[in-house]
């Protein structure tokens, strides 16, 4: 039997690092390797075009799945929790749709308690015919409700007969992702109350840190992480503060954080959360209660984080929605490789209305892809060991950190809410991406890039915001939660509802492969508006580019050439155009300034904001 440690390719020399890089540099021409290769993140970090097994040293790398600081792992097995919503406004309807996904592959229920309290006999009702032993349950209510709903939950047990250590779920109490979602001010007072109710319920968690709210209103992953390390750390203090043991207020924490398109960022994401939060935990030394308890009498299987991952909402898109489809089964898969507890999969056409059974089919069925097809749920950690992911890991994991530590230094979670800082400095991200995808910087593809110019919305419009049934009046400020495609969703659906489409006519001529490019570029830029685009190809004088243009009935006329030639084309195919249409070039030639002289106006280019041309346009076509 072969050595399993045997080296591969051991006859060829080793390559160093500096000989790399002395091919990149050579191979770069004088470009800047910085500026050229090394990828600066929305986190704060560099990430470098090569890592090699050197980058590994000086990281804790050693450990095993199920081992603290649970780097790679709560577990020693990769099996994760199929998670869907269920709406409860019709009781009846919720248990049946129940029994049905139950034999469908899922085994997580998200109960969502629609404003009220779910009382006696309708929590029979509802769990009617469900084992509860068998699966994971879990409940979604407002803060004010959760104690009551708790109670009534646990008599239902209690009734049942069931064994409390293996009933496994949560019941949702998050006064701080209320106060942010809402504006309205809410109380931490029944959390020692519910953790004393559900200490009995080992598996039963009730103190909820949905930091997903935040990324999908924006935040970066950083943000996400480093706000939820803090959420939690308010519940461990407040709980403390209050007589609870740490060792069972850690047990009732649990995370929902969302998976965002950032495929490598997120598998970091969640590695680095699990890490960070165990040392939080084991800083109020939570007691040991087992016969073979460490040295040292800490209870480190307290420090274990539990999360449900959630796929993005903030990048669903209401045109091309199928690509929704894309984002989130990449999502899942990063959030499989990370090793959550569960997952929930949006379905694509959850922003623009409510899911309906074959789109929530679709999402059940990602998930059990990756577990029937990929096997995911059969290795742990396959991501352990990768030099390029375990140094995101630890740089992102020091981003975090250092946000936690802020916060802490500030006050804590709490009173940053309170305060609105933490909102405020989520919507600042939001704005700053919105401007990102404004430019193209950031690209959300059948949106911003690349469009499906034939698409018509077919009556989807994005949902109106949910207010969770808030009643009271707003005093604090809220989260934007305002999609990344939502600007240009907007956009688009003007220029469909003004019942006129306009035409874009590219005039291509001269050199073909500027021409080809450009009325390319040109046809994706006034695409994102929902534009019809004429391309053409190619035509020998511009007075014949200009009289086709006059024969399709073209709004705009966009000159696709190269810069060395718009400085004979443009004025010739202004003069042509004249008043029949609005005139553009595509390009930002070194000529523009005698251009701009000679009345021509309107250019499109890499440059441009593309979300701000595109509604000046529609102003001089007298869309609204």
């Amino acid at each position: 039997m072969a050595n399993n440690k045997e080296k591969l390719f051991s006859e060829f020399p080793a390559v160093t690092t500096e000989e790399w890089m002395a091919k990149i540099t050579e191979d770069l021409k004088g470009a800047d390797f910085e500026k050229k290769l090394v990828w600066r993140t929305n986190e704060g970090f560099k990430v470098q075009p090569f890592y090699r097994a050197e980058d590994l040293k000086g990281l804790d790398t050693d450990t095993e799945p199920g081992q603290f600081p649970y780097r790679r792992g709560t577990k020693a097995c990769n099996e994760w929790s199929v998670r869907q919503g269920i709406s409860t406004k019709d009781i009846k309807a919720a248990n049946a749709k129940a029994l049905d996904i139950l034999n469908k592959g899922v085994d997580s229920l998200g109960f969502c308690c629609a404003g009220r309290i779910i009382e006696a006999a309708d929590m029979e009702a509802l769990l009617n015919g469900i084992e509860a032993e068998c699966i994971e349950l879990n409940f979604f209510t407002a803060p004010e409700r959760a104690l009551a709903q708790a109670k009534v939950l646990v008599a239902y047990f209690e009734k049942k007969g069931y064994d409390k250590s293996k009933l496994r779920g949560s019941i949702s109490f998050d006064p701080m992702g209320y106060m942010m979602k809402t504006g309205t001010a809410q109380s931490m007072a029944d959390a020692k109350a519910l953790v004393d109710l559900l200490t009995p319920f080992k598996k039963f968690r009730c103190l909820t840190v949905a930091a997903g709210m935040l990324a999908d209103s924006g935040a970066f992953c950083y943000q996400e992480l480093g706000y939820a390390l803090a959420w939690g750390n308010e519940y461990m203090r407040s709980l403390t503060e209050a007589g609870v043991a740490s060792e069972f207020a850690a047990k009732k924490i649990y995370f929902n954080m969302s998976i965002s398109s950032n495929y490598f960022m997120e598998i970091a994401k969640f590695r680095a959360a699990r890490l960070l939060w165990a040392k939080i935990v084991e800083a109020y030394k939570p007691a040991c209660h087992c016969s073979n308890k460490p040295e040292d009498g800490i209870c480190r299987c307290s420090c274990k984080m539990h999360v449900n991952a959630t796929t993005s909402k903030y990048n669903q898109t209401v045109f091309d929605p199928y690509v929704n489809l894309l984002r989130s089964q990449t999502e899942a898969m990063s959030a499989a490789i990370a090793g959550v507890d569960s997952i929930t999969v949006t379905p694509f056409d959850a922003c623009y209305k409510e899911s309906d059974e074959f789109s929530e089919r679709l999402a059940r069925n990602q998930q059990l892809l990756l577990k029937e097809e990929s096997h995911m749920d059969k290795v742990v950690d396959p991501a352990g060991g990768s030099y390029y992911i375990e140094n995101l890991t630890e740089a992102i994991a020091n981003q975090a950190w250092n946000l936690f530590l802020q916060i802490e230094d500030e006050g804590g979670m709490l009173s940053l809410v309170q305060a609105g800082k933490v909102q405020e400095a989520v919507n600042a991200t939001n704005a700053a991406r919105h401007e990102n995808a404004a430019k193209r910087k950031e690209g959300l593809l059948g949106t911003n890039q690349f469009p499906n110019i034939k698409e018509m919305s077919e009556g989807r419009a994005p949902k109106a915001k949910c207010c969770c049934c808030a009643t009271a009046p707003k005093t604090i400020a809220t989260l934007d939660g305002a999609r990344l495609a939502s600007q240009f969703e907007e956009l688009r659906l003007a220029t469909e509802n003004s019942g006129k489409r306009p035409k874009v006519f590219m005039l291509t001529i001269g050199n073909l492969a500027m021409r080809q490019a450009r009325a390319q570029f040109s046809g994706n830029f006034f695409g994102c508006a929902g534009y019809e685009i004429i391309d053409n190809l190619g035509f020998k004088t511009v007075e014949e580019g200009a009289a086709a243009a006059k024969k399709a009935g073209a709004d705009i006329v966009v000159l696709c050439s190269s810069d060395d030639e718009y400085a004979e084309f443009g004025p010739a195919a202004f003069k042509a155009v004249g008043d029949s249409a609005i005139y553009v070039i595509a390009g930002a030639p070194a000529c523009m300034e005698d251009l701009k002289a000679a009345g021509i106006e309107n250019y499109v280019h890499v440059r441009c904001n593309v979300l701000e041309t595109l509604k000046e346009f529609n102003n001089k076509l007298g869309i609204k």
